[in-house]
């Protein structure tokens, strides 16, 4: 669990961090959005006991990143930005040293080390020197010391950059095995691996929380309004102008719950509507249409509500717009 209260972080005269508060639960893999500079990664150094905050307060299983920082940093497994490795050493003594310096018992040690490769793709790595890794290698070796000492928090930094497909889909899937038990946050700039794997996004901007909750609650606040896209086939006897677009959306306004309508003639004797409704109206929408379907006896053969994707949420709430 982590309950972060008005956090702030300065460096002189600049404040990085501005008044941000959230909670991230067990179970819950948790995504921070924001263009570079945002302040991502000085909230995750926050976090991890790296950097004190200036005021506020960050909880991670009820201690005090500014009382205890120690504490903090032996129930954290934390993947830095860069992923900074001892090259000189080979993948076991590597996450040996780290076992180590994280008081593993040595009878516990060999196993843990085992287990982090193989849920890192690691496997047969064990005696090559990190200097001649490749950088999605690296990555792996950086995630594995993460996990190593099995942390009930993990905070990952841009989890999967240098990776290659496959090895990203492989590294998706043990995060999200281990959000299952853990607290995960994690900083990405891959906006498909918030859709992929976060239950829950933070978007910042300027060092300010701008948005929060599931992709679809952020959506409905930044829409206000609802947007349905409906296909149907006109019934085969069908009078040519009975369907025209100022009769189909006269009698679909009518219904008092739909706004405006575009009617869009296709081929094969089918429309497509595009309708707009009142926020939180679109199932009295969605009805008004299968009932109006009905009466003139055409066939819905496609009822969708259309929702912001994260790229155009980002975007709206980043973008130079936002900050005018």
């Amino acid at each position: 669990m982590i309950e972060v209260s008005n956090l702030v972080k300065r460096y002189g005269g600049f404040e990085a961090v501005r008044g941000v508060s959230f909670v991230a639960g067990t179970g819950k893999v948790v995504g921070l959005l924001g263009p570079n500079g945002a302040g991502k990664t000085t909230i995750m150094k926050v976090l991890t006991g790296y950097h004190r905050p200036s005021s506020g307060q960050a909880l991670l299983n009820d201690i005090d990143v500014a009382v205890d920082p120690v504490a903090v940093k032996s129930s954290v497994g934390y993947l830095a930005e860069g992923v900074p490795l001892y090259t000189d050493m080979t993948v076991r003594e590597y996450l040996d040293f780290i076992a180590e310096s994280r008081q593993l018992p040595a009878a516990e040690r060999a196993e843990a080390i085992a287990k982090a490769c193989q849920s890192c793709g690691l496997k047969g790595m064990d005696d090559v020197r990190i200097e001649h890794l490749s950088k999605g290698f690296r990555q792996r070796v950086g995630l594995a010391q993460a996990i190593l000492h099995d942390p009930a928090i993990l905070i990952l930094d841009e989890p999967t950059t240098g990776l290659d497909p496959n090895q990203i889909l492989e590294i998706r899937s043990l995060i999200r095995s281990l959000g299952v038990n853990k607290t995960v946050i994690l900083s990405t700039h891959i906006l498909q691996e918030v859709e992929a794997l976060c239950s829950e996004v933070i978007i910042i901007n300027e060092g300010r929380i701008v948005a929060q909750g599931t992709t679809a609650e952020i959506a409905r606040s930044l829409q206000g309004e609802d947007r349905l896209d409906c296909l149907v086939k006109l019934p085969a006897n069908a009078a040519k102008d009975a369907f025209s677009a100022a009769k189909v959306g006269a009698a679909l306004r009518a219904s008092g719950v739909i706004g405006s309508c575009e009617v869009e003639a296709l081929s094969g004797g089918k429309l497509r509507l595009k309708l707009l409704t009142g926020a939180g109206q679109a199932d009295d929408a969605a009805a008004a249409v299968f009932g109006w379907a009905k009466d003139q006896d055409c066939t819905l053969l496609d009822l969708r509500r259309e929702a912001l994707s994260l790229e155009q949420i980002f975007v709206q709430l980043t973008g130079e717009e936002a900050k005018r």
